[in-house]
């Protein structure tokens, strides 16, 4: 899997490993960037219509890499 469904479908470990430390801080930022702009689009729009867990698999996802670049930071 890559980045590219990371806001739509949940990120393993395994593969987020895969990836160096700077993609892996590109895609926490592309990743919040996408999250700010669902959570604006909810507030002026109707999205319901979307996956309604997109929130939740942004949150996660971001939680998921930001430990992996954590783990490597302290090992």
């Amino acid at each position: 899997m890559s980045f590219k469904d990371a806001e739509v479908k949940p990120l393993s470990p395994e593969a987020i490993r895969e990836y160096g430390a700077e993609a892996l801080q590109e895609e926490v930022d592309r990743l919040r960037e996408a999250q700010f702009r669902l959570k604006f689009r909810s507030a002026t729009e109707d999205v319901s219509g979307d996956n309604p867990l997109r929130f939740r698999i942004l949150r996660r996802n971001i939680a998921r890499i930001q430990t992996v670049i954590r783990e490597r930071n302290e090992g």
